[in-house]
């Protein structure tokens, strides 16, 4: 208890400034100090006595859209370096889209709907797995990773991609379906809304999403030393969430050109095409995760459990 509470004297002046830049006028955080004190310096704490120094761990930080993963895996990261001293490099998922030449190609060659970002994929995976296997190399020297850019839906020219110069103790790898499991093809047959009722007729995109699940996503979660999981309470939620998060980066970018900002409708069914992977994940995550940090519905920790 001595050391959380000296942690958390350590490092509640900055968590609090990270917290105030992802804030809004209307949209506050609250019961910090509880998110902090309770939740994340114990998970920090669980972090920082797994590592070796040898060669860096690589933590995994799934949840649905909008649930707060890029806040939380923030500050754990900021707990880490500021007060275990460790060298952390947090990435998303989401940074290794596919371009959307890439996409483009792709959904003429499978089907239109991968065009759209999000599902198993659409993702460079080899690009993950090559990240990965270089992390672990003893004669590490440097490493140039993409940067996605979600307002325009692209990624960002090269001369702004993260730099990882030196190996980190910790790796943080954050993503909505980082650690998921395939179906079996029968579980794929019913659709799970009108998107898949309507533009999945044949089942061809399920099935080729539902084929990556299973085959290199499979090799790159495998290769994560533990899960940890951010359980919403279900989809409507999520939803709810997602639409406040697409107004937040309008907000943030409103000053770009060729902005690819979604409106309402749009970004409903953009949620359908993550809609069977999340719920999915509802009920299985919790049981190979190694952390699983429980949401109400105002977007608070409630509960944690480690295994």
């Amino acid at each position: 208890m001595i050391s959380v509470s000296d942690c958390f004297f350590k490092v509640k002046k900055d968590c609090y400034k990270f917290i105030s830049s992802e804030e809004t006028k209307k949209e506050k955080f609250r019961n910090k100090d509880k998110m902090i004190k309770s939740y994340l310096i114990p998970v920090s704490f669980w972090i920082a006595n797994k590592v070796n120094k040898k060669k860096p761990i690589i933590i995994g930080l799934a949840g649905g859209q909008g649930t707060g993963k890029t806040t939380i895996s923030s500050i754990i990261n900021l707990i880490l370096v500021k007060y275990f001293k460790l060298k952390v490099f947090k990435i998303s998922i989401d940074d290794f889209y596919k371009t959307r030449k890439e996409r483009y190609k792709l959904s003429k060659k499978v089907h239109p709907l991968l065009m759209t970002r999000g599902v198993p994929g659409t993702h460079d995976i080899d690009l993950i797995l090559r990240f990965f296997k270089i992390m672990r190399k003893r004669n590490f020297k440097s490493l140039s990773l993409p940067k996605f850019d979600k307002s325009i839906d692209d990624r960002f020219n090269k001369n702004q991609w993260y730099k990882i110069k030196s190996k980190p103790d910790v790796i943080i790898f954050e993503g909505w379906c980082v650690g998921a499991k395939s179906q079996k093809n029968i579980e794929l047959k019913k659709p799970i809304n009108s998107l898949e009722k309507m533009e999945d007729k044949s089942m061809k995109w399920r099935k080729y999403v539902n084929f990556q699940l299973a085959g290199k996503y499979k090799t790159f979660h495998n290769m994560l030393d533990c899960l940890l999981y951010l359980k919403a309470k279900n989809f409507s939620l999520l939803r709810r969430w997602r639409l406040k998060q697409e107004k937040k980066l309008f907000l943030k970018s409103k000053n770009k050109k060729n902005l690819k900002i979604m409106n309402k409708n749009e970004v409903l069914n953009f949620m359908m095409t993550y809609q069977r992977i999340t719920e999915q994940m509802f009920k299985t995550a919790k049981k190979f995760s190694s952390i699983v940090m429980t949401l109400n519905n105002q977007h608070q920790i409630i509960n944690i459990k480690f295994k």
